[in-house]
């Protein structure tokens, strides 16, 4: 599968096969997350790989209760430095959220490719993740992904048309 393939083909998913990750496919989709760029090349993250079932159940309970969460063998947090982000971007706001998306979406992409499926969580308490995994309070918890083998095969989504989201040139 090519990047295009995977840009068409990855989806969220919700519905997780037990079939455990090995450490050789996982190793791949996690050094293509590490080769993510960011701002200033500052790199202003850290991410949790979290396997144990228990931790995963609490972090899908600190998800807002999305016990599906828990039913992948895999879920990554993905956390990062504020004052280790370039803090210029557009002159005045900080590039931390944008950089550790840029580095999930390789995530994702990757695991596309792998024949993995992914779903990126907002919605979670940033305290309770905090407190499961012990991240230190000057760390963000910027979002989770579960990952694995999905269960039921991803449906295409209607995306808007080029035309309706490009300009050239100029705001038209």
């Amino acid at each position: 599968m090519d990047v295009y393939e995977a840009i068409r083909t990855r989806q969220s998913i919700r519905r997780y096969r037990p079939d455990p990750v090995p450490d050789e496919v996982l190793n791949r989709v996690l050094d293509a997350m590490r080769l993510a760029p960011s701002a200033g090349n500052k790199q202003p993250w850290r991410f949790i790989v979290v396997r144990d079932a228990a931790t995963r159940a609490q972090l899908a309970e600190a998800s807002n209760r999305q016990q599906w969460i828990a039913h992948a063998p895999v879920v990554i947090a993905a956390c990062g430095w504020e004052k280790r982000a370039y803090s210029e971007m557009g002159g005045y706001w900080n590039a931390l959220p944008v950089d550790v998306a840029i580095a999930f979406d390789h995530l994702t992409l990757a695991a596309a490719v792998e024949g993995l499926g992914t779903c990126w969580i907002g919605s979670f308490d940033e305290a309770g993740v905090r407190r499961v995994l012990g991240i230190p309070e000057e760390l963000t918890v910027i979002a989770l992904t579960p990952l694995g083998y999905h269960d039921v095969p991803p449906t295409p989504k209607k995306r808007q048309e080029l035309t309706e989201i490009v300009c050239y040139e100029r705001w038209e």
